[in-house]
């Protein structure tokens, strides 16, 4: 299938998600920083938690506004049913979507 869907026509969306990595790459450092510290155990997993958190609502919005622009965009030329697999076959390794 062809991939001419990308972030570029959507700056707005594309803003959100970067700001989303970088807090999860944020608490991750903090993350590795409480292993060295060997930090109480409890207070480690809050803080996976957190960038399990922020990772699935960036997977949400991703796969929302892949659908209402490329998955409806192969429907509307045909090629529904592949677009619609493809993203499917992508969801399935979201543990946390």
């Amino acid at each position: 299938m062809e991939h001419s869907g990308s972030l570029q026509g959507d700056p707005k969306l594309k803003a959100q998600l970067i700001r989303q990595i970088r807090t999860a790459e944020g608490h991750l450092a903090g993350i590795r920083k409480m292993v060295e510290g060997e930090q109480y155990c409890v207070d480690i997993l809050k803080q996976i938690a957190a960038v399990q958190g922020i990772l699935s609502r960036a997977a949400r919005t991703l796969a929302h506004a892949h659908t209402l622009h490329c998955v409806r965009g192969a429907i509307e030329e045909g090629k529904g049913e592949a677009a619609i697999d493809e993203l499917f076959e992508a969801l399935k390794y979201l543990k946390h979507f």
